[in-house]
């Protein structure tokens, strides 16, 4: 499998293209040091024991020749830390918020295509709804809620699912029209003809036959997606409706430290936002370069 994997035009177009090929390892450094946080952080930000409230809003080590290559925030917590368990959390929401969207819109998206009548009216109606409130409408109505609820204290609990549910529940109509798309063209084809002439049953087409022929555009659409959900938690975040301050992510830390730019402690926000900055673009350009080269139409050689 390997040898075939070498061999293949898949990998022969990936490396010949350097745009792909640096975002690439962008991506996989950024993945590896979130994944082995514990490892290579200083100090864990988790841990109030950990921490000095002494060692608050330290400069960077080569302008205050500290211990602290990034510095600190103003909570003494080291910087280099909190963006590694911060890219964590924020690569955690942004998988599961795409994986939620992609069942439901997946599903809604087959049952649509293939049903087709009134069913199929239905759920574009909805669908249609749906895409008219913005992830951010949904996280102020459902966080309003939610923190009435169960209060400051009890969201900080649920901080990391809300955001996943949120993100996932806002964003699936995207799914759902590109699956409907794709089953409107496969439906039509001799192979679906010949399942229902044998008696299968509809499940067992949508799921066995149309669907793996539908895969494409949905791989692509979900390397989007993962950088678009990981940007809307840190907008939520930077409103206040994200990750709470004791438990960082990529966006809770640029809030953290944005209010104390002008002051002078610019490297609490700098330093999380270029990493976010990195995140987003490296996974973009890897979602364009799959898309084009998923589409014949578009890919040049």
């Amino acid at each position: 499998m390997w040898k075939k994997f070498r061999e293949s035009y898949f990998l022969y177009s990936f490396l010949r293209d350097p745009v792909a090929v640096g975002s690439f390892l962008i991506l996989l450094v950024l993945v590896l040091l979130a994944l082995f946080a514990p490892l290579l952080a200083t100090q864990n930000p988790y841990d109030g024991s950990a921490i000095d409230i002494l060692d608050a809003e330290i400069a960077p080590r080569w302008i205050s020749h500290g211990k602290f290559i990034f510095g600190t925030d103003v909570q003494g917590r080291d910087i280099w830390s909190t963006i590694l368990y911060g890219a964590r959390v924020s690569l955690l929401i942004g998988l599961g918020a795409v994986a939620l969207q992609a069942v439901l819109g997946i599903v809604v998206g087959l049952v649509s295509g293939y049903k087709g009548g009134k069913i199929d009216s239905i759920l574009m109606r909805i669908t249609d709804v749906q895409l008219s409130f913005s992830s951010y409408m949904v996280a102020i109505f459902f966080g309003a809620i939610l923190q009435t609820a169960v209060g400051v204290g009890g969201y900080a609990d649920i901080a990391l699912p809300f955001l996943v549910f949120v993100i996932g529940i806002s964003e699936w109509p995207q799914y759902a029209r590109t699956v409907r798309a794709s089953v409107l063209a496969e439906k039509k084809k001799e192979y679906v003809e010949a399942a229902r002439v044998i008696g299968l049953k509809p499940t067992r087409i949508m799921w066995r036959h149309i669907l793996p022929n539908t895969l494409t555009p949905v791989l692509v659409i979900s390397t989007v997606q993962v950088a678009n959900a990981v940007m809307s938690e840190a907008a939520l975040s930077f409103l206040g409706l994200g990750m709470p301050a004791n438990q960082p992510s990529l966006g809770s830390l640029i809030k953290s430290g944005f209010t104390y730019v002008l002051s002078g402690s610019w490297w609490i926000t700098l330093f999380p936002g270029l990493v976010l900055v990195l995140l987003v673009l490296s996974i973009n350009l890897l979602g364009d370069w799959l898309r084009d080269f998923l589409n014949p139409k578009l890919y040049k050689d």
